[in-house]
């Protein structure tokens, strides 16, 4: 009689046998793939096989593959816990701010990590001043490469560190009646995950996995737009398709050629941007951008490289979000070409008036860069954020709500 307290196992031996060494011969399909990692998601799957199927698809390069990484984040984001839409529509719905092309919807700005760079944490940063201009859905986690992730960074902000485990399917709903800010803290959005973190562990690589995050943000298709960071440059193509593949009509992968999962402050930066068509279809555009292009300087990558312990950088980025860094801080331009490039790939820059607030004399830069993009004018925007206080003011609200929601 089996022991009612052990997890019942699924047998993926045919498919491990046709996924080495030659899955494509075997017909091995994207959905096959998909299917066989969703048994992680609900403890279905031993930790022996959960191991061969990874070292498979890494070996194998297509853990690596647009259909793959499609498919296998749309099985995440299934298994991801639930969250009443409905209801959360209701509420970001009085909070929708349409300006240019930008329609006022959710957006995420994420990176894969594993650049090796220990830069400071640019696309958190940058997500905290878009935030006077988009609702943001920010997808992201504890460290896993660096010293200080994204959670841990928040988690140690001062005076008011933000409470992230409490921000839950149930109580998502209340941050948004209070900000514009919300972070979905992997760990409770994706608690299906626990169960391949001791395989991961063991593991010596990365596996599909520190690919999926960025791709699988819990809110999936009420995201309207997301820019991508990768840490190498052959998955820029790859993460653009993928995201074609999965429905999306607004994204910007960039990838600094320092092989940097970020804008690059100290050099050229690969962009891959998908482009909608008054047909309705989707293409990837690719072009380059260089420090020049958002009007700033270059920066080498060890000025903005501080490789400190949470509390450090979370300290770095009081004193950005509160104006206290010089103007032309290599930190505060890093951020502001993040910034810039977040909010051209939202549409928010193609809007031909400006009335942000106190401070905005409302002089939109029209001058466009490379790929079309108004680049100049979203650092205009990034920098008024934190010139006039308001991402201090998002922040601190979402700080504010994050510590007033049940333990």
């Amino acid at each position: 009689m089996a022991d009612q307290g052990q997890p019942t196992f699924q047998d993926i031996r045919p498919l491990l046998q046709r996924l080495w060494p030659d899955p494509a011969k075997e017909k091995v399909t994207a959905k096959e793939i998909a299917d066989a990692l969703a048994l992680i998601f609900t403890n279905q799957l031993s930790p022996v096989q959960t191991g061969s199927l990874l070292t498979a698809l890494h070996f194998t390069g297509w853990d690596r593959r647009a259909d793959v990484l499609a498919e296998a984040s749309a099985a995440m984001r299934r298994h991801a816990a639930s969250i009443d839409l409905a209801s959360l529509e209701s509420v970001i719905a009085k909070r929708r701010k349409p300006e240019g092309k930008y329609n006022g919807g959710l957006c995420d700005i994420v990176g894969t990590g594993g650049d090796s760079h220990n830069t400071f944490n640019i696309s958190t940063t940058s997500s905290i001043l878009a935030s006077s201009f988009l609702l943001l859905a920010k997808h992201g986690n504890r460290a896993s490469t660096s010293k200080s992730g994204s959670a841990d960074l928040l988690m140690n902000m001062q005076p008011k560190p933000a409470q992230l485990g409490r921000i839950t399917p149930a109580t998502i709903s209340d941050v948004y009646a209070a900000t514009n800010y919300a972070f979905l803290f992997a760990p409770v959005f994706h608690p299906g995950m626990k169960h391949v973190a001791s395989v991961r562990k063991e593991l010596g690589w990365r596996t599909i996995f520190n690919l999926l995050g960025p791709l699988s943000n819990p809110l999936g298709e009420a995201i309207e737009a997301r820019m991508l960071g990768v840490a190498r440059d052959d998955l820029g193509p790859v993460f653009a398709e993928a995201l074609r593949i999965a429905g999306a009509r607004k994204g910007l992968v960039v990838c600094g050629k320092e092989q940097l999962d970020e804008v690059s402050c100290a050099g050229p930066t690969l962009c891959w941007q998908l482009i909608e068509h008054a047909s309705g279809s989707i293409d990837v555009e690719h072009f380059t951008l260089e420090p020049a292009d958002f009007g700033l300087s270059a920066h080498p990558l060890h000025t903005v490289s501080p490789g400190r312990e949470p509390h450090e950088n979370a300290e770095i980025l009081r004193r950005l979000l509160q104006n206290e860094l010089p103007p032309d801080d290599p930190i505060l331009e890093f951020v502001l070409m993040n910034t810039a490039a977040f909010l051209v790939a939202a549409g928010v820059c193609e809007a031909d008036s400006s009335s942000m607030g106190p401070g905005d004399d409302g002089k939109v830069v029209r001058e466009r860069g490379p790929g079309g993009g108004r680049w100049k004018e979203g650092v205009r925007r990034a920098r008024w954020t934190v010139e006039s206080g308001e991402a201090w003011r998002q922040w601190s609200a979402f700080a504010d709500v994050t510590n007033s929601l049940p333990a």
